[in-house]
Order: structure tokens, then sequence, then C-alpha cells
């Protein structure tokens, strides 16, 4: 074996084996975090369970913008839209045609798929604050839609959904699960669309997408085929979040307060990591929760100053600050190189 390759593979070898604590540390993390989640119902009063549940929700949104924003940097800044259309799906299905949840929650995501899948070649085309402001009036054009289909949507007067059956602490722990459910789902499906063809041509198109085209990459396939993940996930969010509450209206799940407060987490979370939106998410929410609680008059001012201080002093969000650090660390104890 040339010597080359003979210090390239021990080069390889010692990263490894230096990356395998950090890699263990992390799964015994994710793993001590995971069983927190699953067994807090247990011992959490109802207030904090709906807390979490909220939390779950926006970590999810965060997440499946964070696919088409995040990783191929196609900024959907009207992603709210799938939101909407998951919404009113599942109350046109269950209070029109008697059916299901299960049934509206699966019609949400596939119609939300297919509407991208449609409307994704030719916005995706757009550059930047173009596509941003073009799925704002996406989202704008459909609020209108449903606005004006009376008969079928409710209009402006929206839809009332039927409870759904069993006490008020069963049905909190029941959403309390599905939106869990929807994390996790959400999350593993980033994982592994990370780790396919799509997702290594969704990197190379967000460092420069005129050379991921040179190189063979149909980038109008990949932007539009990520853009319909994303919009399925936010979709069945939608889906759940109508049961939920049980009521939907156009200015509800049409929110643009919702879009920016999304887009804010990815943010502050970290866009284009794993674990980011779930960060940012109990971030937001945590501090939200304690502001409103404490500065009832000027929670929002107050909400919003704490944003203001922690995107500055982190700039690049609460996941690469920490990787910075352990970085730090390392190298000031030594651990790195040799």
């Amino acid at each position: 074996m040339p010597k080359s390759d003979e210090r390239a593979s021990s080069i390889e070898v010692a990263t490894r084996a230096r990356m395998a604590p950090e890699r263990i540390a992390g799964v015994v993390v994710l793993v001590g975090v995971g069983l927190f989640l699953l067994t807090a119902p247990a011992y959490l009063n109802l207030y904090w369970m709906r807390v979490l549940s909220g939390i779950f929700m926006f970590a999810a949104l965060a997440q499946a913008l964070n696919i088409i924003a995040g990783y191929t940097g196609r900024p959907a800044f009207g992603n709210v839209v799938f939101f909407g259309i998951g919404a009113y799906t599942t109350g046109v299905l269950m209070v029109r045609a008697e059916l299901p949840f299960a049934v509206g929650v699966v019609a949400g995501g596939l119609l939300c798929a297919a509407i991208a899948l449609l409307v994704g070649p030719p916005m995706l085309r757009l550059r930047g604050h173009y596509f941003a402001i073009g799925t704002l009036g996406l989202n704008e054009a459909t609020r209108a839609i449903v606005d004006n289909l009376t008969d079928v949507t409710g209009g402006g007067q929206g839809l009332s959904l039927p409870l759904p059956p069993g006490s008020v602490l069963s049905n909190t722990i029941r959403f309390y699960f599905l939106f869990f459910a929807a994390l996790v789902i959400a999350t593993l499906a980033t994982f592994l669309w990370l780790r396919s063809r799509y997702g290594f041509a969704g990197r190379a198109i967000r460092a420069n997408e005129e050379a991921a085209g040179s190189m063979g990459v149909n980038t109008t396939r990949v932007k539009t085929l990520t853009w319909a993940l994303s919009a399925l996930l936010t979709g069945v969010i939608g889906a759940i979040y109508a049961y939920w509450i049980g009521y939907v209206e156009p200015s509800a799940v049409f929110d643009m307060n919702t879009a920016v407060k999304i887009f804010v987490i990815l943010l502050l979370g970290g866009a284009g990591t794993l674990f980011g939106p779930l960060l940012g998410a109990f971030f937001i929410e945590i501090v939200g929760t304690y502001t409103w609680s404490n500065f009832l008059d000027y929670h929002t001012l107050v909400l919003g100053g704490i944003i203001v201080v922690v995107a500055i002093w982190l700039p690049g969000g609460i996941v690469p600050f920490v990787r910075e650090r352990i970085g730090w660390v390392r190298t000031t104890l030594g651990l790195e190189g040799g």
C-alpha cells in the first residue's frame, strides 16, 4: 500500500476514534430526552402537557421548513399555506363528508404534496426573496379561495370540527403523543432525506445551484420533490392541529404570524441542522410562556427583546454555537490532533 494511502487510512481511523465518544454521548442524551418526553404525561399537569404539545408542533413545522429552506436554501416564507390546507382538508372531510380523522390526516398531507408538485416547477425557478414573495402570494391566494368557498369551508365563519371522544385528560395525552409522533417522523424524514441522493443534491443546490446543474443535477426536480416532502409534513401537522383546536378559520391557519414564528424558531435553533428546530421551539415557547405569565401587559416587547439579544449573541443559531464551544473545549484541553 502506498504511504499516502496508509497515512489517509490512519487519519480516518484516528478521526473516527475521536468522534466515537461524542457520538456515544449524543446517543445517550438523545435517548434520555426521548424517554423523558415519552413518560412526561405521567407527572405533568394538563397545562404543561399542552405547552409541550405546542412545542412539538412548532418544532415539527420548523423541521419541515428546514428541509426546503435550511438544507436546500429556498426561503419558503409562505410554507404556512400547507398548514392551512392540511387543516381545512381535515375539517371539510370530517364535517361535510363525515369521514374519520385518520382519513383527513392522510388526505391533507397528500393534497399538500400534490399542490407542491404542481406549482413547484414554475415557482422554484424564482431565486431568493422572489421565491419568498411567491410563496407569500400562494398563501394569500389560497386564503382568499378558502374565504370565498362558503358552502364548503364555511368562509370567514370557519368550521367547527367534531369533538374527539374521551375525557379532557385522555384527549390532552392523545394530542401530546400525536404531535410528538409528528416531530419524530419529521426529524426521521429529514435524516433519511439527508442521506439520500436528493439530500446531497439539495445541499449542492444551496451551495451553488449553477455548479450543481453543471454536474448533472436536475435542480428543478430536486427542489420540487424536496418542497413536496416539506409540504406533506406541514399538511399532516396542520391536520392534527385542526382536530386539536376543534375549529379552523382562514385568519388562524393561514396566519403570517405563524410563518414568521416558524422561521424565527428555525434561525434561532440553527438552519440546516437536524436538531436546531427542536431547540429553537423549546426556547421560543418556554420563554414566550414565561414572558406571558410575568409580563402580561408588554410580553411581546420583552419576548422580542430577548429574541434580538439571542440572535445577536448567537448569529448562527443554538446548535452551531454549541458545536463551536465543544470544539473550543477540545482544542483547549488538547483533545484535537494526533
